[in-house]
C-alpha cells in the first residue's frame, strides 16, 4: 500500500480527464514531439494490447503494423508528453494482454468490434452533441 504522503504528492502530477482507455481499444495517441525549439503533435494509431501499474505509473501498450514490421509503443497515461488519447473504435476481447497479436498477420490480426456501445464511445469523443442538433432539425421540418 501506498504512504498517503505519496498519494497526495502524485495526484498533483496525475491528469484529471482522461478518457476510460482499455484492452483491445483501438486509438490514437497525440505525442508532443520536441525538435530543437519547435514543438510539433505526432499521432501514433494502434490498438491497445497491454495495460500495466496502476496510479501515476500507470502505462498502456499500442501495437500497429508499420510497412509490413510490428511496432508497439509503450505510453505513461499522465506524461505531459501526451496531449491527448482518442478512442476510434472499441473491440470485444476476453483477454487481459493481447500478446497473441503479435503472431498474427493480415486479415487475422483483426478484432471484433464491440457495436452495443457505440453510443458511449461518441459520448466520449463529444460528438453526441453534434449529432443530436441534425436530429432535431429534421423533427422541426417535418412539423412544418
Amino acid at each position: 500500500m501506498i504512504p498517503r504522503e505519496i498519494q497526495v504528492v502524485e495526484e498533483k502530477f496525475m491528469k484529471k480527464e482522461l478518457p476510460p482507455i482499455e484492452v483491445g481499444d483501438y486509438v490514437d495517441v497525440h505525442v508532443r514531439i520536441l525538435e530543437g525549439e519547435k514543438e510539433r503533435i505526432q499521432v501514433f494509431s494502434g490498438v491497445v494490447i497491454a495495460k500495466h501499474g496502476g496510479g501515476l505509473r500507470e502505462t498502456f501498450t499500442v501495437r500497429r503494423i508499420v510497412q509490413g514490421e510490428g511496432v508497439e509503443r509503450t505510453f505513461p497515461i499522465h506524461s505531459p508528453r501526451i496531449a491527448k488519447v482518442e478512442i476510434k473504435r472499441r473491440a470485444k476481447v476476453r483477454r487481459a494482454k493481447l500478446y497473441y497479436l503479435r503472431d498474427r498477420v493480415g486479415k487475422a490480426a483483426r478484432l471484433k468490434e464491440r457495436r452495443h456501445r457505440r453510443e458511449e464511445l461518441l459520448a466520449m469523443q463529444g460528438n453526441e452533441q453534434s449529432s443530436e442538433a441534425p436530429a432535431e432539425s429534421t423533427s422541426q421540418e417535418e412539423t412544418s
